[in-house]
């Protein structure tokens, strides 16, 4: 007797529910980030941009470690090394470079107008990479797997520029944060940090950033083959 064909388990309604909500607060948070970063550029350029949005844009980067717990978990399925990975990046800039060196973002000090620039392209280019994905994933699960094809595109082509732009940022921020470093809080850190941005970040980048490519091209061709189906 062939085996009887296993029930496709369906998503529990609780977990699906607080995915939902989780998704939406923090694109909701990355919203009121990006809308700070611009406004603060529009009145008094990047120089003004932390004391406007550093603090709250540094719990809401915290609350992604929730993330990892939830690869961990197997509440999603995403990667558990990527996804620590893409957190552990952000938070090594939010607690251990602006958050102890904030004249970096403020372009004072060992920081220049390169340095608050940088906060600040880095910022947009996190918070929209956030916007993006975190309604995808919102409208996705509360809409059956559909939601808006602007916001589909976008989810798997957005990162062209924005992961540059973004890792970028985030190298030069590192970079300048070297030097400070040894007397703000030891020679060892500066070394850390020297080691970080130039032997540990560039290949990191190259992972994160053909671990995105890889999962387009998943999405896409799985895309073709649902419309050639379609026909």
């Amino acid at each position: 007797m062939a085996d009887k064909a296993k029930p496709v388990k369906k998503a529990s309604s609780v977990k699906n529910g607080y995915l939902i909500f989780y998704n939406a607060v923090s694109a909701a948070l990355w919203l009121t980030v990006l809308s700070r970063v611009v406004g603060a550029n529009l009145q008094g350029g990047p120089l003004v941009v932390y004391p406007a949005v550093g603090e709250f844009c540094k719990w809401t980067q915290t609350l992604a470690s929730m993330e990892v717990l939830h690869s961990l978990l197997g509440v999603v399925r995403a990667p558990l090394f990527t996804t620590f990975m893409q957190v552990f990046s952000r938070y090594a800039i939010v607690w251990g470079i602006t958050d102890l060196f904030p004249e970096l973002a403020h372009g004072s000090g060992s920081g220049d107008s390169y340095s608050s620039s940088a906060y600040s392209s880095m910022l947009v280019a996190w918070a929209t990479t956030e916007i993006i994905r975190y309604s995808y994933f919102a409208l996705s699960l509360s809409s059956g797997g559909k939601p808006p094809h602007a916001l589909y595109w976008l989810r798997y082509h957005a990162f062209f520029i924005l992961y540059p732009v973004g890792i970028s940022s985030e190298a030069y921020l590192i970079w300048r944060a070297v030097e400070p470093a040894k007397e703000a809080v030891s020679p060892l850190y500066s070394t850390v940090l020297f080691g970080y941005v130039t032997l540990v970040y560039p290949p990191a980048a190259y992972i994160l950033y053909t671990h995105m490519m890889a999962q387009r091209r998943k999405v896409m061709k799985a895309t073709k083959v649902s419309e050639k189906k379609a026909i």
